[in-house]
């Protein structure tokens, strides 16, 4: 009976969110406009102060022209009907003169109940920037009163009272004007700064987005390749890194897709290697009955050759999945090791000759099988870069010596053949791209640094030059050190 679905939660409610243009170049435009327009609002304060300050001087201006007209007079009077007009050319109701301190009243209209709030423009006085919101925002029928200096008379200040309806009426007309303009110069400069920044900011993004999307869909397009504008700031370097990375990838997939397919063909030919292996066996079984001293002789290498062949059939499936055997270490004897996988690498005294620098009593901790197959890829390796070198007159050799520093076991592997190129010391452990020779698959050392890490240690080349390469093969543990500690190497071709 098949299993009843699992109740689903319902989805959690999401918060209503605020409206925002989802692209860059919206988003940039909207802030700039919004940016600029703030600017202006900052700046209103002072325009509408200097607004009102420059209306209110031109009253004054007034209002004092006003107050000279008793002193001309005859007799320094002045009708009742002249009064009032004077007054109401100058738009007040009061003109006041103050002389020496003394404050003298030039011209009176009716008396006002309302009290009138003052502005003070005598120089000594800075501009007051909540002035003209008091005189917008002051109640219907309020009076204003103004202190300024003098201009065409003598005195300490002239000072007036009027109603401050004609200055609101200008001050809001003003204030709808300004609003304009900055609106204007705001949508005009954000159009400007947002045309700008599109041209060498977000139309180079969105060049390099669209290229990470293409690049995502589809690896092996070449249209995904981001073209490089050459620039030398952050655009450019991002265009260069993302050029890189696309190129890393794409040999990182290729590497795989390699893999992949040699783990999909070895697993095929698993099987049948198998069973070639089990018959070279039973007929390694029927020599061991022959009595010949020399089958004797050589059976043994052929069996444990056989038996690591099969052990790395057997796993072979796992390897092709990119999955090692876990180790099983143990005390080896190092000497005989070497000498095993010398001969599997085929160096002998005809060709690529081994020059060990190893005691008998020299021991390691190590998973057999492993440690053959790791020295075995690193003596081939050696013998064949080598046999591969042109014009080579001198004889080939690899040595071999090993330390215990920290407790640690360090194999040292020196050959003096023509040392690694540069282009192959890049990528020298990676699998297929690692090879220094152009029929080289890129393996060995891929594989040997895989197992050294797999116990724990490591693989790293240490030196390359003409004189040669040296690799040094470092395995935790070091049985036996304190034995071998401070005795003289010794050397045996």
């Amino acid at each position: 009976m098949a299993d009843a679905p699992t109740p689903q939660e319902p989805p959690s409610p999401q918060r209503p969110r605020f409206f925002w243009p989802g692209g860059l170049s919206a988003r940039l435009l909207t802030l700039t406009i919004l940016f600029v327009l703030l600017a202006g609002l900052v700046s209103l304060p002072p325009i509408l102060a200097a607004f009102e300050e420059q209306w209110l001087l031109d009253r004054a201006r007034a209002a004092e022209l006003a107050s000279l007209a008793p002193e001309v007079a005859p007799d320094r009077k002045v009708s009742e009907q002249l009064k009032a007009e004077l007054l109401r050319g100058a738009g007040v109701e009061i003109v006041a003169i103050s002389n020496d301190r003394i404050r003298s009243l030039v011209f009176a209209g009716p008396k006002i109940p309302t009290r009138a709030y003052l502005v003070d423009l005598r120089g000594n006085v800075g501009l007051d920037l909540l002035a003209p919101f008091r005189t917008l925002f002051s109640a219907p029928g309020s009076r204003i009163r103004v202190m300024a200096e003098p201009r065409f008379r003598k005195a300490d200040f002239v000072e007036f009272v009027a109603p401050d309806a004609e200055l609101k009426k200008a001050l809001i007309g003003y204030l709808w004007r300004v609003l304009l303009v900055i609106g204007f110069v705001s949508a005009v400069a954000g159009l400007l700064v947002y045309l700008t920044l599109n041209l060498f900011l977000v139309r180079p993004m969105q060049r390099i987005t669209y290229a990470m999307e293409r690049f995502r869909a589809d690896p092996e397009d070449p249209q995904a390749r981001v073209p490089l504008s050459g620039r030398r700031d952050e655009i450019g370097r991002a265009e260069a890194e993302l050029d890189r990375m696309q190129a890393d990838l794409r040999a990182a997939l290729s590497s795989r897709a390699r893999l992949a397919a040699l783990g999909e063909a070895v697993a095929k030919i698993n099987h049948d290697l198998k069973n070639m292996l089990t018959s070279a066996q039973i007929a390694s079984e029927r020599l061991a009955a022959l009595k010949d001293p020399k089958v004797s002789q050589a059976l043994p290498r052929l069996e444990r050759a056989l038996d690591r062949a099969v052990k790395l059939a057997s796993g072979v499936l796992a390897y092709g999945k990119t999955q090692e055997a876990a180790p099983e270490p143990r005390a080896l004897a190092l000497a005989p090791a070497l000498e095993a996988a010398a001969e599997e690498a085929r160096l002998g005294e005809a060709g690529v000759r081994l020059v060990s620098q190893l005691a008998a009593e020299d021991q390691v901790l190590a998973d057999p099988d492993q440690l053959h197959r790791i020295l075995t890829n690193l003596l081939r390796n050696a013998r064949e870069a080598i046999e591969h070198q042109e014009g080579r007159r001198r004889p080939g050799k690899v040595t071999v010596s090993v330390g215990y520093p920290d407790g640690a076991t360090v194999i040292r592997i020196a050959d003096n053949g023509p040392g690694l190129p540069e282009r192959a010391r890049e990528r020298l452990f990676q699998p297929f791209a690692g090879s220094g020779r152009p029929d080289g698959a890129g393996l060995g050392l891929a594989i040997a640094r895989e197992l050294a890490q797999g116990h724990g240690g490591d693989l790293a080349l240490v030196e390359s030059g003409s004189k040669g390469a040296v690799f040094e093969l470092r395995l935790p543990g070091a049985p036996g050190a304190a034995e071998t500690r401070g005795r003289p190497a010794r050397s045996s071709a």
